[in-house]
């Protein structure tokens, strides 16, 4: 794990629980910084969501805590059983991100036994919380999904580069290649979180205008089309070497996966707006995936035997290669504007 913003936030949230329930004269100002530890998001739309629903799942457990502290007092059977039921309400209410903060409520709330003011002060205290951990996480550096996510979508190109361009020459250590693999897949299950936080604030927080949304399954395909470079990735290694193969398909595989890399960058760097349209690349690269799909189905048709295996390698890449036509039609009809997010 690295040091980041929302660590930072964590901590500043945490201070200004502490310092507004001291400040107000609250006792056991612990429960406000174990509350706002709980309440950081990642994102702005989850943020605001988290408070309302924490609103709502606290205040009904320390209803709950309160009549059930008032009749068992603080038995510990019966503040177990009032957690399950609190537990069961937030899972059926489709808030279980809110159980951890309304179960501290919920256990506070039933140590008064019953004493509705002490009560109180504990729901109070959670809510400080909350509410710290809410202002600081926009007001201190705000989340940005999108910028994260376009930043990272270049890092990760980089390391699918690397290793499609090496993976069917075997240039690279065959320990350097599962680490950076394991990097890959890591990345790019990273980009499919920012995603899913990009596409709430955008579609939840406000009205998307429509350049926003174009640019929202631009993204989405970017995203897609890495996850098909992997796919051929996993499919060489699984396949390709367990197939016997004259040195002529070697070279054929090789020299067609550098054409669909190099034709990934490209596209991404007309996103970024540094290349001009080249509309001729993109016709020519589909040229040169359909007719290597065709050589390789008519070299399969030929030999018959222990070609199954090159077949999913084969088919793999051109699918990447049709995802990687998609991505560049997507991104030439969208305006290459900086992102304001």
């Amino acid at each position: 794990m690295t040091f980041g913003a929302r660590m930072l936030k964590t901590g500043i949230a945490v201070t200004l629980a502490l310092y507004l329930s001291v400040w107000l004269n609250f006792s056991s100002p612990v429960i406000a910084a174990v509350a706002a530890i709980f309440a950081m998001q990642p994102s702005i739309y989850r943020s605001w969501r988290y408070l309302v629903d924490q609103l709502q799942t606290n205040t009904l457990g320390a209803i709950l805590a309160l009549l059930a502290g008032s009749v068992f007092s603080k038995e510990p059977i019966a503040v177990g059983l009032v957690c399950i039921l609190v537990i069961m309400i937030c899972l059926k209410l489709n808030m279980g991100d809110t159980i951890g903060i309304t179960l501290v409520t919920v256990v506070a709330v039933m140590e008064a036994s019953g004493q509705w003011e002490f009560a109180l002060n504990r729901f109070v205290l959670s809510l400080i919380g909350i509410i710290s951990a809410f202002v600081i996480n926009m007001a201190v550096f705000p989340p940005k999904p999108r910028v994260q996510f376009v930043s990272q979508i270049s890092q990760t190109f980089n390391k699918l580069s690397l290793l499609l361009r090496t993976v069917i020459s075997d240039e690279i250590k065959e320990t350097v290649f599962r680490k950076e693999k394991r990097e890959l897949e890591d990345s790019i299950n990273s980009l499919t979180d920012k995603f899913k936080l990009m596409e709430e604030d955008l579609k939840k927080l406000k009205t998307p205008k429509f350049s926003d949304s174009r640019k929202l399954v631009v993204y989405k395909q970017m995203l897609h089309t890495l996850r098909k470079g992997y796919e051929v990735l996993d499919a060489v290694e699984q396949h390709y070497f367990q197939a016997v193969r004259p040195e002529s398909i070697n070279k054929e595989f090789d020299a067609h996966l550098e054409r669909l890399i190099r034709f990934h960058e490209h596209i991404l760097l007309k996103f970024d707006d540094k290349l001009k349209p080249n509309f001729l690349e993109a016709e020519l690269l589909e040229q040169d995936n359909d007719e290597f799909l065709r050589r390789m189905l008519d070299h399969y048709a030929e030999k018959r035997v222990g070609v199954l295996r090159l077949s999913i390698v084969s088919a793999e890449m051109y699918d990447y290669g049709h995802q990687l036509e998609r991505l560049n039609r997507l991104s030439d009809h969208t305006a290459n504007k900086p992102d304001e997010h």
